[in-house]
Order: structure tokens, then C-alpha cells, then sequence
């Protein structure tokens, strides 16, 4: 069970093997035999990629809880069974992760230094499988309706744009007005090339946009509009900076009455690893203390 999981979460026998300390061929003939055991196919294997069937995603989730109750059965004998350590694969937003939560990541380090942050930065909603994750930090999306998610904090959504653009094509006054502006947009956005607006009062507007540029990235979009670009419409962890400092200017702040929340996520399990539940405490705490 121990290789068969370890296959999974580093994502190929190869790498399974280095992190076992075992041949390649040696982890190649657990699996072969857990799997004639069992009589069922556990992973699809291609020249490409190697990743779990149905069944293989459903046996690996309970081996995952079976091995952790074992784990902590024996630690509590040992007298350690809550004491948070080892390695925590975390991912989390680039923009997120380098403006707002370094700070954080380095404080939980200096609290909990048994324990070792590997951090994935990316924009994109990784798998939790595919990545070896213990759990994520997500900015609107939270992604599978299979995973566990806890509400950290709330980000505003931001219009704006350099006074550079504004005075070459002119002021947006209602939602509406950005159709005829070069918008920049986001590709990850759920609602794709459409930006949607509510005031104070629950009026809202849905305005398809376009423009020269679309990025991954939102600190990308937001330095393309610094430079005169066009549009963005960003997470205010992002753009207020920039406004604060006078590169961008807000657009229709009557408007832009939406936020997105940010969570703390995890996979559904009976039981968290201490290292998860340290981390997911720590960051409630710490939001709680640094909001925006």
C-alpha cells in the first residue's frame, strides 16, 4: 500500500523508487502484485504518464487514511502522534503566495520547524493527486466538490488603469463603456472574457470585454496595464498596491462591489495529518490578524 501510494503522489515509479529508497523494478512488482491481488487495474500506464483508474483513485484514498491511522496508532504509542512534522506540499497562487504570504510561510516555519514547506506556486488549479499535494490555498475556484474547504479571508475585485491609457481613450463611466476599451484578461477566470459588476444597491452588469493580451498571470496583467496596455480587472492584493502608488487608478469603484474568497482546501479525509491541521489553524489565525 505504502509503494502503491508513494507511486501516486510522485507521480511515476521512478520517483516513487528514490523516495523509497527501492529499485525501480522493485516498485514496478508491488504494484504488479497488489494489483493481481486485487484483481482490478490500479494505475493507466502510457509512455507520457502514469495515473490512477477509478479504482485506483478510490483504493488510494482509502490506503492514504488506513496508512495514516497506522502511522498515528504507532506514534501514539510513541508518545508523538499530534506533534506536527515532516513535509507539507502546499500550493497556492504566484500573486497570492509572493505579495501576501511569504511573510506568513516564514512565520509557521519559525513556529513549527519540524516541519518541511514545499511549495507549488501556480495560478492554476492543480490536482491534488497528480501533484502530491497535502493541501492548497485557492483564491475564488476551490475546485473538486470532493475536497474540504475553509474560508480564510475575502479579496475585493479591482478595475484600473494607468492615467497614461485613461487620457489616450478616456475614463470608463459604467460598466458598459469597457466593450469599447482594450480590456486585459485573465485565462484562468471562470467567467472567462466576461467581467460582472454590483453596486451597493444590488445593480448588477455583465460586460463582455477583449483586448491584446491575455495572460496566466495576474501580476503580469497588472504590470501590462502599469505600462499603458489597457484594462485589468485584478484582486486587490494585486492592483491597490499599484493605485496606492499612483501607476494605476481605480475604475468604477461604485461597481466593483464583487470579491473573491480565498479558502484554505484539502482533500475529504476522516482523519488530517497534524502537519495539515497545524498549517490550516496557523493560517486562520494569521489572516484574521493581517486583513486587507
Amino acid at each position: 500500500m505504502r509503494v502503491f501510494c508513494a507511486v501516486i503522489e510522485a507521480g511515476g515509479f521512478a520517483a516513487a523508487a528514490n523516495r523509497l529508497g527501492l529499485s525501480t523494478s522493485a516498485v514496478s512488482r508491488y504494484v504488479a502484485q497488489l494489483e493481481a491481488h486485487l484483481s482490478v487495474r490500479l494505475l493507466n500506464r502510457t509512455t507520457r504518464r502514469i495515473g490512477p483508474t477509478t479504482e485506483g483513485f478510490a483504493y488510494f484514498e482509502r490506503c492514504t487514511q488506513l496508512l495514516a491511522d497506522l502511522d498515528e496508532a504507532e506514534a501514539t504509542i510513541a508518545g508523538e502522534a499530534r506533534r506536527p512534522r515532516g513535509r507539507l506540499r502546499l500550493t497556492a497562487p504566484i500573486a497570492l503566495a509572493v505579495l501576501r504570504l511569504a511573510p506568513a510561510f516564514a512565520s509557521f516555519s519559525q513556529t513549527h520547524p519540524a516541519i518541511t514547506l514545499d511549495l507549488v506556486l501556480s495560478d492554476n488549479v492543480a490536482d491534488f493527486v497528480e501533484e502530491g499535494l497535502d493541501m492548497a490555498i485557492r483564491v475564488g475556484r476551490v475546485g473538486s466538490e470532493n475536497l474540504v474547504a475553509r474560508h480564510l479571508d475575502e479579496t475585493p475585485l479591482m478595475i484600473a488603469a494607468a492615467p497614461s491609457y485613461l487620457a489616450r481613450a478616456g475614463t470608463p463611466q459604467r460598466p458598459d463603456d469597457l466593450a469599447r476599451h482594450a480590456c486585459l484578461t485573465y485565462a484562468f477566470s471562470a467567467t472567462a472574457n466576461q467581467w460582472h459588476f454590483e453596486t451597493a444597491s444590488g445593480e448588477r452588469a455583465a460586460v463582455t470585454v477583449s483586448g491584446a493580451f491575455n495572460a496566466n498571470n495576474g501580476v503580469m496583467l497588472a504590470e501590462l496595464a502599469v505600462s499603458g496596455s489597457g484594462i485589468v480587472q485584478a484582486p486587490g492584493f494585486i492592483v491597490q498596491p499599484l493605485i496606492e502608488r499612483g501607476d494605476l487608478v481605480q475604475l468604477l469603484p461604485d461597481w466593483s462591489r464583487r470579491s473573491l474568497p480565498i479558502h484554505v482546501v484539502y482533500p475529504t479525509r476522516r482523519h488530517l495529518s497534524a502537519k495539515v491541521q497545524a498549517m490550516t489553524s496557523f493560517l486562520t489565525t494569521w489572516f484574521e490578524q493581517h486583513r486587507t
